[in-house]
């Protein structure tokens, strides 16, 4: 007798278009500036639009984490 696995159909993989996929918001320096739960690249973000002159266009926000 031959010993072997079970024989079955093999899992299909996902393609990229069916994963979910986890979206940011991409927020202002003033909405770091008061976040209850401030993170460590807020924080630095805030710091830097401190700067005179300096220019951002924002950072992701880990708190509007949202999944599609």
């Amino acid at each position: 007798m031959a010993s072997g696995g079970k024989k079955g159909k093999a899992a299909k993989k996902k393609s990229a278009s069916d994963r979910k996929q986890t979206v940011l918001k991409i927020v202002l320096s003033d909405t770091c500036a008061v976040c209850k739960t401030p993170c460590g690249r807020g924080m630095r973000y805030l710091d830097r639009m401190r700067q005179p002159g300096a220019m951002g266009k924002g950072v992701p926000c880990v708190l509007t984490r949202t999944i599609v």
